[in-house]
C-alpha cells in the first residue's frame, strides 16, 4: 500500500500542510480534528481547497482568548473551521437520544428478548440471517449490536484456495474495544437484537487491530477500528444487502464523491465525501479517547448500530469501514488500511 492509495496526488501538498500543523491545532481547546476539503460558506461548499479544522462548537472570536484562536492560515494555506460536535465511536447519536447508551455498548442488564421497536423504521437488518451478509446485525456476545461489513478471506497469493473465511466489522463490534479474547463467540443477530448463546453463534473472534487510547503521553495514531471473526463458509456471504458485492478497492477517494452503505440501524443510505486525510479524536465512552489518522469524512449517513458498515462507491468499489460519527458527519477507515492491517481480501480479485 502506498500513500497514493489513500490521498489523491493533487491533494498531497495541502495534506502535507495539514499534517505538519495538526498537532498544534489539535492541542487547542474545542478542536476535535483536522482534514483537507473545500471551504464551506453558510453551509454551502465552495471550490476553494482548504485545511479544515473540526470543532465541537463554533464560538465568536471575541469570546476566545488569544491563545485559543484557530489561525486563518497554516503553512501559507487557508483554514476553514467547521462545527461537527463531539465524535463518538458507533456512528452519530441522534439529538433526542444523546443521553442513551450507544448501541455497541453493553447495557447493564441486557434483555433476554428484545421487542421490535415502534415506528416505521425498517427492521430487516436486525433479524437472524443465514448466510450472514453485509449490512445485518452482528456483535460480540458482550456488546449490544453493530453491523457486518462483508465476509472475506486471508490475504494470500491470488488465485488460490482460501483456508479460512471471516466476518469483517469493527474492533468495538467484534472485539469489544480490545476487551475480548481470541475465540470469543460472535452472535448474529447481535445480543441487543435477540441473539443469544449458543444458538446464534455464527463465528469466533479471530484477530483484531488493537485500538490505542490516549493515556497522557505522546498521542498514538490509529488507522483502523477493525476486526474479523472466523465462521463456516456455508454461513457467510460476501454480498451486501441492497448494495452488491465489493469488486475492488477504490483508490484515493475524492472530495465530492457519492457513496452508499447498508447498516443494521438505518439500512440503505447514501452520502457524499466532504473531507479526506482526516485526523480525529474519537470518544469511546468511559473516559477513553483515541486519535485516528488518514480517515475519510462524509455527510451523515449512519446512526448508532451502523458501526462496521462497508461504505462503497456507486460502482461497487470498497471505500471505507464506517466506525464513528457526530451529529453532522460520519467517519470511516480507508479500506486500504483495513485490508492491509488485518491481512485479508474482501474482493474476488
Amino acid at each position: 500500500m502506498h500513500i497514493e492509495d489513500v490521498i489523491p496526488s493533487d491533494w498531497m501538498e495541502l495534506a502535507s500542510a495539514q499534517e505538519e500543523s495538526q498537532d498544534k491545532l489539535l492541542a487547542l481547546p474545542n478542536v476535535v480534528g483536522t482534514a483537507v476539503g473545500h471551504r464551506q460558506r453558510g453551509g454551502v461548499e465552495t471550490d476553494e481547497r482548504v485545511v479544515t479544522v473540526f470543532v465541537e462548537q463554533k464560538l465568536p472570536l471575541e469570546l476566545l482568548p488569544e491563545g485559543h484562536r484557530i489561525p486563518k492560515k497554516v503553512k501559507g494555506t487557508p483554514v476553514d473551521v467547521v462545527e461537527v460536535g463531539e465524535i463518538f465511536a458507533g456512528a452519530a447519536m441522534p439529538a433526542e437520544r444523546m443521553h442513551e447508551p450507544e448501541p455497541e455498548e453493553m447495557p447493564p442488564t441486557p434483555p433476554a428478548v428484545v421487542q421490535p421497536e415502534a415506528g416505521p423504521a425498517p427492521l430487516v437488518m436486525r433479524r437472524r440471517m443465514r448466510p450472514v451478509m453485509g449490512g445485518c446485525s452482528i456483535g460480540h456476545y458482550r456488546i449490544t449490536a453493530g453491523t457486518v461489513a462483508t465476509c472475506c478471506y486471508d490475504l494470500a497469493p491470488f488465485p488460490g484456495i482460501p483456508a479460512r473465511y471471516y466476518i469483517l466489522s469493527n474492533n468495538h463490534v467484534l472485539a469489544n474495544s480490545n476487551a475480548a479474547s481470541i475465540g470469543d463467540p460472535i452472535l448474529q443477530p447481535g445480543p441487543y437484537d435477540g441473539g443469544s448463546l449458543p444458538g446464534d453463534t455464527v463465528a469466533r473472534l479471530s484477530r483484531y487491530v488493537p485500538i490505542r487510547f490516549m493515556s497522557g503521553g505522546p498521542v498514538p495514531c490509529n488507522y483502523v477500528d477493525a476486526a474479523i471473526a472466523e465462521g463456516d463458509f456455508a454461513d457467510l456471504s460476501r454480498e451486501i444487502y441492497w448494495v452488491g458485492y465489493p469488486r475492488r478497492l477504490y483508490r484515493a477517494p475524492r472530495v465530492g464523491m457519492i457513496v452508499e452503505k447498508c447498516g443494521r440501524t438505518t439500512s440503505f443510505t447514501t452520502g457524499r465525501i466532504t473531507h479526506i486525510n482526516a485526523t480525529v479524536n474519537v470518544n469511546y465512552g468511559g473516559g477513553r479517547v483515541a486519535r485516528f489518522c488518514r480517515q475519510i469524512v462524509t455527510t451523515r449517513m449512519g446512526a448508532p448500530g451502523d458501526s462496521g458498515s462497508l461504505v462503497m462507491d456507486t460502482e461497487e468499489g470498497a471505500v471505507g469501514l464506517l466506525f464513528a460519527g457526530s451529529a453532522t458527519a460520519t467517519i470511516m477507515n480507508s479500506m486500504w488500511y483495513v485490508q492491509s492491517l488485518l491481512r485479508i481480501r474482501i474482493t474476488e480479485r
